[in-house]
């Protein structure tokens, strides 16, 4: 399943989540890619994803549903854009040499370690997520292009935050990305 990122969702790194805009946040980290070239067509692979990426970052995303305690069908979840709301990227680095597959994910919640997980949590390999992403909208003709940015699926379970709560996300060779809640 997949959603649309909002171009009002972006959060500029160093600006607060405003809470009160939000039902019930959560945040989860997510490997980014930042599109070079277009990729569309019913068989994308991986290596043609790796090899149209210009560059990957560390990213957070923050879920928001209107369904209580997240308990929804597929339908639902499909009707509310998959619970995106808002989303920050960290400082985009080449993806040449690094496999994203390998790569350690820790999330942290006010400094204490929440969850930990390694690149291969989304669909085994996150540029295979982003190959079966173009591969779903080859059969309406649609397909990414370049600039594009693509979360690859969230890397652990995501953790609720409220007014006060620090979240911060960590992949090896990816960065650091903090978002401070308000």
């Amino acid at each position: 399943m997949y959603g649309f990122l909002p171009a009002a969702g972006a959060l500029e790194v160093g600006e607060q989540l405003d809470t009160r805009t939000q039902i019930q946040p959560r945040c989860e980290p997510e490997i980014v890619f930042i599109l070079g070239r277009d990729l569309a067509g019913p068989h994308v692979t991986t290596a043609e994803v790796l090899a149209a990426t210009s560059a990957v970052a560390v990213g957070i995303e923050v879920l928001d549903s209107r369904y209580l305690n997240y308990h929804f069908a597929t339908a639902d979840v499909v009707a509310d854009n998959t619970s995106v709301s808002r989303y920050v990227l960290g400082s985009p680095v080449a993806p040449s040499g690094i496999d994203l597959r390998l790569v350690g994910v820790v999330l942290e919640k006010n400094g204490a370690i929440a969850a930990t997980a390694a690149g291969a949590a989304s669909l085994g390999d996150p540029a295979a997520a982003v190959a079966w992403l173009a591969r779903t909208l080859a059969p309406e003709g649609e397909g990414l292009r370049a600039g594009e940015i693509v979360l690859s699926g969230g890397l652990t379970a995501a953790v609720p935050v409220a007014p006060g709560d620090t979240v911060t996300v960590t992949i090896d060779r990816l960065g650091t990305i903090e978002l401070r809640c308000r």
